[in-house]
């Protein structure tokens, strides 16, 4: 696809050739001398020139609100179209000898609004142009956010079944059953159940609660817990009003899986997992992910074994979701420990619909 900058300029350039052009012809076939080529050219050039100017001003303030937009626009085709009258002036006193100056100031004014005409027309076309650009982008923006979060889904079914984690769970319970610990299985099975329900019936393309992700997670670990004993340590603080943040759905469990895979089960002591929510820098949700063990290369997106995919699937939906208002990154800790943080504007599910 062509560089968006050269398509301008290409078009720009162009545009003002053809004008300039299209007006020699003219005053030709109204039996102009043929020295009239040097006050078409000045007048395109003037055009060019001056809409440049607009240009700048439109790219200064495109992502203003939009009525700040409207009167910066017009103000600057008040003052191209003010000074294209006066340049045309100019040209029609010293470059034309067949030319006559007007005799009265309505003569001048019709200079002013022939440029401003023309510049309306410019920029009609440019603004109308980079929104229709705009709203391409957005399409694929949305489309490429649909389809990573239905990778995330197919990623986290394959989390979910992976038949080695079934394998432990079922047999955690079976323990639990024969060693007459009903009351610990069934909250097992609970936990389960809960964990693979939300999982399953979570929408991909839908936020959910920070609170609501939070319970898939701790289901999850209270699995975990029954395995790992008190190898297993869980901190949670959500600080309010944290737990009422939309966050993508199933975007922490990932880096969960990999703290329990990497930090907990290869410590034969176990160690601690920690989840830290809060709300900062007015309307910053920042999320912080803290275990304690060894780390693992896993958390390198560029693994050609197919383990990071699930980091490098978080990073790219938190892209496209909040393009630059998001900030994803891995820490190691010394002596031993990683961090993980997510940072992405806070909003709530009544501030959408009030929007």
């Amino acid at each position: 696809m062509m560089n968006r900058q050269r398509q301008f300029w290409l078009l720009q350039t162009g545009a003002w050739t053809a004008y300039g052009l299209e007006s020699f012809l003219s005053e030709i076939g109204y039996g102009r001398p043929l020295d009239m080529w040097r006050l078409n050219a000045y007048d395109a050039l003037c055009g060019f020139l001056l809409t440049l100017g607009i240009r700048a001003v439109l790219k200064a303030t495109w992502t203003h609100a939009p009525a700040q937009r409207v009167r910066w626009g017009i103000g600057a085709l008040v003052v191209a179209s003010i000074v294209g009258g006066y340049l045309w002036w100019i040209a029609v006193s010293n470059m034309c000898a067949e030319c006559k100056p007007p005799k009265s100031w309505l003569g001048y004014l019709s200079y002013f609004f022939g440029w401003l005409q023309l510049l309306v027309a410019w920029t009609g076309a440019y603004v109308g142009i980079k929104l229709a650009r705009q709203l391409q982008h957005e399409k694929e923006t949305a489309l490429q956010a649909t389809a990573m979060a239905h990778q995330a889904q197919l990623r986290m079914l394959r989390y979910q079944l992976n038949p080695h984690f079934l394998f432990n769970t079922l047999n955690a319970i079976s323990t639990l059953v024969l060693d007459g610990r009903a009351e610990q299985a069934n909250g097992m099975v609970g936990a389960l159940s809960g964990f693979l329900r939300y999982s399953l019936d979570s929408d991909p393309e839908q936020k959910v609660s920070l609170d609501q992700e939070i319970g898939s997670i701790q289901r999850y670990l209270a699995i975990e817990q029954v395995r790992f004993g008190d190898r297993l340590k869980v901190g949670i603080l959500v600080t309010p009003p944290a737990g009422e943040a939309l966050v993508p759905s199933l975007i922490l469990q990932p880096m969960i899986e990999n703290a329990v895979k990497y930090g907990i089960s290869k410590r034969e002591e176990g160690g601690r997992i920690e989840i830290i929510a809060r709300v900062v820098d007015e309307g910053v949700l920042d999320i912080v992910l803290r275990d304690n063990g060894p780390g693992s290369l896993s958390y390198r997106p560029e693994r050609a074994d197919g383990q990071g995919v699930g980091i490098t699937n978080t990073r790219e939906r938190l892209r496209v979701l909040y393009g630059d208002r998001q900030h994803f990154e891995i820490v190691r800790l010394q002596p031993q420990g990683t961090e993980v943080r997510l940072q992405f504007p806070f909003e709530t599910a009544s501030e959408n619909r009030n929007r």
